[in-house]
Formats: structure tokens, sequence, C-alpha cells
């Protein structure tokens, strides 16, 4: 069986951010897992316009198409004001059809929350885009000291376990697609 083809979208845009290192430490956890064929879709790298345009801009069109090739997603998203950046969300918009049918985890962080705020909003939205988001999460906390190894080892639990559901789901809505074009 081909591998799952898991996109991973870090959502922060801005310097400084944590993104990038949360991001780089997940998609380790799951570039181990033989099944997952795993892609890094850093928003940061898109050059997207400030304004919705008319007509998609050759950025849009590859975010969009990167969209459409994965077959699963893992967002890594920060809780900014109990909600995710609106730089996901405006990346989000630029897809549509390219969501529906497939599985949606979350790796979120935050202080004290660990995103799961941002994470709530984020099931709405992808509810709305007929995806299915997965029950389980991993949160990270910015504001607990270096995580001792207990902590680091409860990291990775919730990282096998995020993959697992994802990779459960992700096959299934695979098969059904392919025996039953998803309409809505």
């Amino acid at each position: 069986m081909a591998p799952l083809q898991l996109a991973v979208i870090i959502g922060s845009t801005r310097e400084g951010r944590m993104g990038d290192r949360v991001g780089r430490w997940f998609v380790d956890q799951a570039r181990r897992r033989e099944e997952l064929a795993v892609d890094v879709v850093d928003l940061a790298g898109y050059d997207f316009p400030a304004r919705y345009p008319a007509e998609p801009t050759p950025a849009i069109r590859a975010f969009v198409a990167q969209v459409g090739r994965a077959e699963a997603f893992v967002l890594v998203t920060p809780e900014y004001n109990h909600s995710f950046p609106a730089s996901l969300k405006q990346a989000i918009d630029y897809a549509y059809d390219e969501w529906q049918a497939k599985p949606v985890g979350f790796v979120s962080y935050g202080c004290r929350s660990v995103g799961r705020y941002a994470v709530d909003q984020l099931r709405t939205v992808f509810t709305a885009l007929h995806a299915v988001t997965v029950r389980d999460t991993v949160g990270v906390d910015l504001l607990a000291d270096p995580p001792g190894v207990q902590a680091q080892e409860q990291l990775r639990q919730d990282a096998r376990v995020l993959l697992d559901e994802l990779c459960w789901w992700g096959l299934a809505l695979r098969e059904g697609r392919a025996a039953r074009p998803y309409v809505c």
C-alpha cells in the first residue's frame, strides 16, 4: 500500500515564532512512520496577498495544489488571544474542495492552555469544510520550564496517538474516496 500523504502545515508567520521549532519536532516524529510520506507546508514561505484577490496568485495556486495532493493534514498552530492566527485562516480559505473527506489533526502551543482554544475553533472551521478532525491532539505549554524526561515522553506519546488516529482515518477515507467520490 502506498504511504499516506501527510501535509504538516505550520500556521504562524510571525518573526520569532515557535511554530517552526514545534513543527520540526512533530515532523521528526511523523517521519519515523513508514506508512507516512511527510510534506512540510510552512505558511511563512508563501507570498500570499494582503487581500483575497479576484484571481488566484501563483502562491495561492501552489498552496492549493499542496492541499489537493495531501491525504491527511496536521496543523501546527499557536494560540493568539484564544484563537488561531489570521495567516492560517487566510490559507485555509484559499482551498475548499481540497480539504473535503480528509482527516485533520492538530499540534498546538500556547501559554498554559497549550493552544486548546485555537484547536476548538479550528475544529469548527474544518467541520464546515467537510473534513474529519481527529480526537486527540498534541499540546505544548510555552510557559513550562524546559520539559523533563517525563514531559518529553508524554509529548512523544501524544504524537504517537495522534498519528495512529490520523493514519486510520486517512486510509479509511482514501478507500472511501476511491470507492465513491465525495459530494456535498
